[in-house]
Order: structure tokens, then sequence, then C-alpha cells
């Protein structure tokens, strides 16, 4: 069974406050397209993401807000801008790399929250089932391409049925198999 592989660039998830802090007291973001897991969106609003040793300009939020302000950079752009990001899972920040976001109306520190995100599967409960695997599960998948097919090993199954069934890469990984736009993927044992 093959499912789509899509590629998850650099992009900043923010808790209320930080938002405010950054865009003004009671901003809402401001909606530009649905992403395919729903209710996920990206948004208009844009910031700068500094690091000891450079910055990153112009990178997306994506929405809705979130509990707790986090940043996901490929391992390419952690490094070049001074930041030793660990791979985890979304949401898992704690000991992850700080950083400075700067928006048009202030800016925050936040001492962690920067990570490269783990390749993984969304996929429903029957989308699991007819996969074979379960939450949690860690497998191995073929994406082919022309001339630099890949398995990924280390992929984390997350099983929700508010999940749309994907797998999510990083820039670098997606670089690294020469993903076309159209990319699919299939577990393999």
């Amino acid at each position: 069974m093959k499912f789509i592989v899509e590629t998850s660039a650099r992009h900043v998830h923010l808790s209320p406050a930080d938002l405010e802090t950054l865009f003004g007291a009671g901003y809402q973001l401001t909606w530009k397209k649905d992403l395919s897991q729903p209710g996920q969106f990206a948004c208009e609003e844009r910031v700068t993401v500094v690091g000891p040793k450079k910055e990153l300009k112009n990178i997306s939020i994506l929405g809705p807000v979130r509990n707790q302000t986090q940043v996901e950079l490929s391992l390419t752009d952690a490094r070049s801008i001074g930041i030793a990001a660990p791979i985890r899972e979304s949401g898992d920040v704690a000991g992850s790399g700080a950083c400075k976001i700067i928006g048009p109306k202030g800016e925050i520190e936040i001492s962690e929250g920067v990570i490269v995100a783990k390749r993984h599967i969304h996929a429903t409960v029957a989308d699991a089932e007819a996969l074979g695997v379960k939450n949690g599960d860690v497998v191995s998948v073929k994406i082919d391409s022309d001339g630099r097919s890949v398995i990924f090993g280390d992929v984390v199954v997350r099983v929700s049925d508010s999940y749309a069934l994907a797998m999510h890469i990083d820039t670098d990984e997606s670089n690294a198999a020469a993903c076309p736009m159209n990319a699919e993927g299939e577990i393999v044992r």
C-alpha cells in the first residue's frame, strides 16, 4: 500500500502568548492555505529565527496556535544558524534548542523548542490497520525517485482518526531522495 510523501519545510508553531508578543495584542493568524492534515493551515504571517551564528528570515507560521512555541528546522538549517537541534517528534521539546524569534511587533527568546522533526507517517486507525502498523511503531519506508531511490529507517507511525494518511520528511531528506512533487512511499520490512 503506497501513500503520499510530503516535504515539510522549516516552520514555526506559536503559543497564543508568543503570537501576541510578536504580532500585537489580540492578534489572530491569517489563513493562507490548508495543509494535508485536517485543521492545519499555513499562515500569511512570517517571522525571523535567530541563532548564535546568523538568522533565517521569512519563516512560515503554521496554524492553529499551540500550547507551546516550537520551531522545526532541517539539520542543515539548524547547523547553519548555530543551533544544536535534536531530532524529535513534534511536541517533544524538553531540553531542545534555543533561539530568538522576531516578529513585526516584538521578539521572544525561547530556551527550548527548536527541533528537527523526526520523519513520520500520519495514519487513521483504518489506514494503520491496512498498513499493518500501530501507533508508535517504527518502520522503514521506500521512496522511489529518478536516480535516488532510498529507504528511510526510523520512521515513526502516528495514528489518530484526526489525521490524513501521509508521510512527512524535511527538506534535507526530500533532497537526498530527489523527491518529486507527487512522491509516494511504502513500508518495507
